[in-house]
């Protein structure tokens, strides 16, 4: 069962989704060491996350389905928020910019309006910490994934890092963060269309 739960983790934390496009352009626009808060933010989130739904949080969608509708809409609202910030990141030629990475808590923050989290701490504790498991099974959960994470997304933070020599050019810089911008929108779509398993 823990392999099983490890390759979840690592397809659910590897593949593309809000956290890792926007460590993607946190890392062409800022670096891999400036980026550092933000990667730990994200593992951060993830535990707090997993433990208020592993004692109960969950269950608000069962009893109130609206809540499901509430966090849909704020999570539009605030990933088009930060698309739009990531869209205008770059500084027209010769003015300085006044852009910073996301902080340690931002990011941790950020995981409570991130549907893709959502659906993954809700199904990981759905298959690998049912009743029956007890708290070993919570435990394995909040243990497991947020160490399987913080590689994960820091192989996306490397790579933005790996085209910041490329994207010194302003124009180039602002096209790609226009594309990262669209790209984060898009990666909410099917994750919102598809809903929030309970």
């Amino acid at each position: 069962m823990l392999w099983l739960l490890i390759t979840y983790a690592v397809a659910s934390t590897i593949t593309p989704g809000p956290n890792n496009l926007m460590l993607f352009a946190s890392g062409a626009n800022f670096g891999l060491r400036r980026s550092v808060r933000h990667i730990f933010g994200i593992s951060l989130g993830h535990v707090i996350m997993i433990g208020g739904l592993g004692l109960g949080l969950a269950q608000i969608f069962a009893v109130m389905p609206a809540a499901h509708t509430v966090l849909k809409i704020c999570s539009a609202i605030y990933m088009t928020y930060l698309a739009y910030k990531i869209a205008t990141a770059a500084p027209p030629s010769g003015v300085a910019s006044t852009a910073t990475p996301m902080t340690l808590w931002q990011a941790a923050a950020f995981q409570w309006v991130n549907p893709k989290a959502w659906a993954m701490h809700l199904n990981a504790l759905t298959l690998f910490a049912p009743p029956e498991a007890g708290w070993l099974g919570f435990l394995t959960v909040i243990i497991v994934i947020p160490l399987i994470n913080t590689p994960c997304v820091t192989v996306w933070a490397v790579l933005g890092s790996k085209t910041k020599r490329w994207l010194n050019a302003p124009r180039r810089l602002r096209a790609f963060n226009i594309t990262m911008a669209l790209m984060l929108i898009a990666s909410i779509l099917p994750i919102l269309r598809a809903g929030v398993p309970v």
